[in-house]
């Protein structure tokens, strides 16, 4: 008799456990997303002929943040600027973690030969790739315009290979999130918005690192090819651009709140 008490002593607390289990997943919702339009004030970042990466940073950012607060009102949008100014790549992640965001995303563009083009979006990590290295140290290499970087970033060397990698670890407790999100950005660009995909990468970029959820980093085009520059100044193209990175969010949102 004393043990069909215990047994069912259990099977009560066990489906109760497994009711709040339930009840919290299906409550659980993507409630914070910190956009980030990168480099800014006296970081210009990459330069095309007629611009540069912090300016059309920012709009696409602005754009992407617009978007998702006139169709998802339950989502809060915080972003690092909203205007010209610098911000230092510690405190863009600190901004994402005091507001307990769920998602950080990071919006740039590239640089390269004239003859390069397309998108790519990254999640911190380490590849055998020295163009993915290549892009993370051109992006990481604004600490130089930042005081006491060395101190902010645990002595951190932009131009150290070693430096770059020791700083993955702190991502990966998020990056089968931050990989779905990236895949989705992807293939928004690549099926409705046209453009080339160079994919899904990963590097160790600082801007990344200590946010303590998924994030990653979206390169929008090379500002260096003239076509892809034309397309990223113009207002449609920026349109097709934030709507892609959107509708990304829109579909990682409602999955994640499926599954969990």
């Amino acid at each position: 008799m004393k043990n069909i008490v215990v047994v069912s002593f259990l099977a009560i607390v066990l489906l109760l456990c497994s009711s709040n289990t339930l009840e919290f997943k299906r409550n659980y919702k993507l409630r914070t997303v910190v956009i980030d339009a990168g480099h800014g004030g006296k970081d210009v970042g990459c330069n095309g002929k007629m611009s540069h990466e912090a300016d059309v940073a920012l709009k696409l950012a602005l754009q992407v943040g617009a978007l998702i607060e006139q169709n998802l009102p339950d989502v809060k949008v915080v972003y690092t600027r909203k205007d010209d100014n610098f911000v230092e790549l510690i405190d863009r992640a600190g901004i994402a973690n005091k507001n307990n965001a769920d998602l950080f995303i990071s919006i740039h563009l590239n640089s390269g030969p004239a003859t390069a083009y397309g998108t790519e979006t990254y999640t911190m990590g380490i590849q055998k790739s020295e163009g993915n290295l290549l892009v993370a140290k051109r992006e990481n290499a604004v600490v130089l315009q930042e005081d006491n970087y060395k101190e902010n970033y645990n002595g951190f060397d932009p131009n150290s290979p070693q430096s770059h990698i020791l700083f993955t670890l702190h991502q990966s407790a998020y990056i089968d999130n931050s990989l779905r999100f990236a895949d989705k950005v992807e293939s928004e660009f690549r099926t409705r918005v046209g453009r080339k995909s160079r994919g899904v990468k990963q590097a160790p970029f600082l801007v990344l690192w200590k946010s303590y959820m998924p994030s990653v980093l979206i390169e929008c085009g090379f500002l260096t090819n003239p076509a892809e520059e034309k397309f990223l100044n113009d207002k449609t193209g920026q349109t097709y651009m934030a709507s892609g990175i959107y509708r990304a969010f829109k579909e990682y949102k409602k999955e994640l709140e499926i599954m969990n």
